[in-house]
């Protein structure tokens, strides 16, 4: 008897263990929120504010398994980039999502100056010189470093110029990249280049960062009431508000999403953009 006792203690500090509430964050902050979700495996909260009359949203996430949870959805492989919302719905259990890549096509040619060929052999296909989706790869540039994240069995992980084949040997599933100086945080200090005319300037941003094992925060800033942050504000946010482990910036501007649901089943609610075509979406699902 007082084994099973015992036992159902334990499942009882167990089950309340998995039920708790996002974290408190280490320092104060107040904002609206305006979309929420909870369940037993995945809880969220999109909460409003504004910064420098700069309208913002910040997504607190916690999933309990990460590893598990986080999934990609791609266009067309050098054929066509595709909606948001498309892509998302193709995500089983999926209840929110964001923009991924950066991408390369005749509207945004450049690439790199150490990518081999040239622009069109990338023309619909995500920035990085590895590309892994559901665990197939689909691009290796031999000797051209990686800048991006990669999920792993324990969750997203940064990568800052690492050399590819050291990354697939952790057996990576996912990946999603943007340019060489989006890595904005690293062990909790920023490695922003400031004097990077990208980063200076004052634009839409989906910024992705790292708590901690089950925990991250997706920082949206849109155009509404003025124009955008820097990616020096950017840092300065997360930095005074949340103290990150990591930070990355994937693709902003117009091709900016952020959509959430209640349920997997309803239809997606769109925050913030998805209206442009992406290369790939990141989605957190159930």
């Amino acid at each position: 008897m007082k084994k099973l006792l015992v036992w159902l203690l334990v499942l009882m500090l167990c089950s309340t263990a998995l039920a708790e509430p996002l974290p408190q964050w280490p320092h104060t902050f107040a904002g609206k929120v305006v979309h929420s979700y909870d369940s037993d495996t995945l809880k969220y909260t999109v909460e409003r504010f504004s910064y420098e009359k700069v309208r913002c949203y910040v997504t607190k996430l916690w999933m309990a398994e990460p590893g598990r949870q986080i999934r990609k959805a791609t266009g067309v492989w050098e054929e066509s980039l595709a909606m948001p919302a498309d892509m998302a719905q193709q995500v089983e259990g999926s209840v929110l999502a964001v923009n991924g890549s950066g991408y390369v096509s005749p509207t945004f040619p450049e690439i790199p100056d150490n990518y081999p060929g040239s622009s069109p052999d990338y023309f619909y296909t995500p920035l990085g010189s590895l590309t892994i989706t559901d665990g197939e790869v689909f691009r290796n540039l031999a000797g051209v470093p990686f800048y991006g994240l990669t999920l792993q069995a324990d969750g997203l992980h940064l990568h800052v110029g690492e050399d590819n084949e050291a990354i697939l040997q952790n057996a990576p599933t996912q990946t999603w990249s943007f340019y060489e100086g989006c890595p904005m945080i690293v062990d909790h200090e920023s490695i922003l280049d400031e004097t990077w005319s990208f980063a200076k300037a004052h634009a839409i941003r989906t910024i992705i960062a790292k708590m901690d094992d089950n925990n991250y925060i997706l920082l949206t800033v849109t155009s509404e009431e003025r124009y955008g942050l820097s990616l020096i504000q950017c840092v300065d946010i997360l930095q005074s508000y949340f103290d990150p482990v990591w930070a990355y910036d994937l693709d902003g501007g117009p091709s900016s999403a952020l959509m959430c649901r209640k349920d997997p089943a309803d239809k997606w609610t769109m925050v913030f953009g998805g209206k442009r075509q992406d290369a790939d979406i990141m989605a957190f699902t159930e």
